[in-house]
């Protein structure tokens, strides 16, 4: 396939709908820069992405092939297409109107340079963020289920009101990110930095933060629902007022951490090391003031020596 072909034609159709390089890109989630080497022959966008661009640029599918050359076919393409033969009728079973927000067309933004980018309200199941600038990009609302994000900057992105069911989240730079009222299910943080980062209003449900610092990590009024804190710094952190079901923090540092007014059903703590003094003398840093707790769970922390004297067994 001739990129300098292809190029000049993606530039031929966009000059024609009068949309400059840098409104192409938006429309397509990708940087100007990557239209640009498309359009200089540098490189060529993949079959998924073409047939996005024949829906932008209002034009057949086929117009980007070597073969489609001649000015009157040429000229053909560029009217509107007539899909009206094509589309399937609502009351077909399984029929999706044209045009539909649950359309699926882009899955892997890998490499790119998104950074400040607004994703909010899109649904973007499965996709792809591997090595991708996303600083200070808007995902508010965004439908990220099953999407992976790994060595990317993430720095002060807004996560508000997501979907990130099935997500994983790894090795990732989220410092100064917000979490308010985000759906967390099955989500995996993993080996990332989370400086800052502000989980408001959330649950977390069958979730597992693994080798991660949360010192600086602000949770406010949060669910914890079957939980997993494995291998992570909890040292510090305010946990007041919120609840933690089934959740296991296991060897997880809990230094000063602090408990109070929570609510605890069915919770366990590992050490991080042997049962040793020094365990003890941690365990009894923490603090339950207020807490709320049932049997199971007083018994465990009585068991290793922490202060519960101002705890409810419920």
């Amino acid at each position: 396939m001739d990129t300098k072909i292809i190029g000049n034609k993606i530039a031929r159709a966009r000059k024609e709908m009068n949309m400059s390089q840098a409104q192409l890109s938006q429309r397509l989630f990708i940087s100007p820069q990557a239209v640009g080497k498309w359009e200089r022959g540098e490189s060529i966008p993949d079959i998924i992405t073409i047939n996005r661009l024949a829906e932008i640029l209002n034009v057949d599918f086929n117009y980007f092939s070597e073969s489609f050359g001649t000015a009157n076919d040429e000229a053909a393409a560029k009217t509107k297409t007539d899909r009206s033969s094509n589309t399937e009728r609502p009351d077909q079973e399984g029929a999706t109107p044209p045009g539909s927000a649950d359309r699926q067309l882009l899955t892997n933004f890998s490499g790119s340079n998104l950074a400040k980018s607004d994703f909010a309200g899109v649904t973007a199941n499965n996709s792809k963020f591997h090595g991708s600038a996303l600083r200070g990009s808007n995902f508010a609302g965004t439908d990220l289920t099953g999407s992976s994000l790994t060595g990317s900057d993430v720095r002060e992105t807004n996560f508000d009101g997501a979907n990130l069911t099935d997500c994983t989240l790894s090795t990732i730079d989220l410092a100064d990110s917000s979490f308010n009222k985000t759906i967390l299910v099955r989500t995996e943080f993993s080996k990332s930095g989370m400086n800052g980062v502000k989980f408001t209003d959330a649950e977390l449900v069958d979730a597992k933060l693994t080798m991660i610092d949360l010192r600086t990590t602000i949770f406010e009024n949060c669910i914890f629902k079957g939980v997993d804190f494995v291998y992570s710094d909890l040292r510090g952190v305010c946990l007041d007022g919120q609840t933690f079901i089934g959740v296991k923090f296991d060897k997880t540092a809990l230094n000063e951490a602090t408990f109070n007014g929570a609510t605890l059903k069915n919770v366990s703590f590992r050490a991080s090391y042997a049962l040793t003094n020094k365990y003890y003398r941690a365990i009894k840093t923490i603090h339950f003031d207020g807490a709320m707790m049932d049997k199971l769970t007083y018994a465990a922390l009585k068991g290793l020596g922490a202060e519960l004297s101002k705890v409810t067994v419920v």
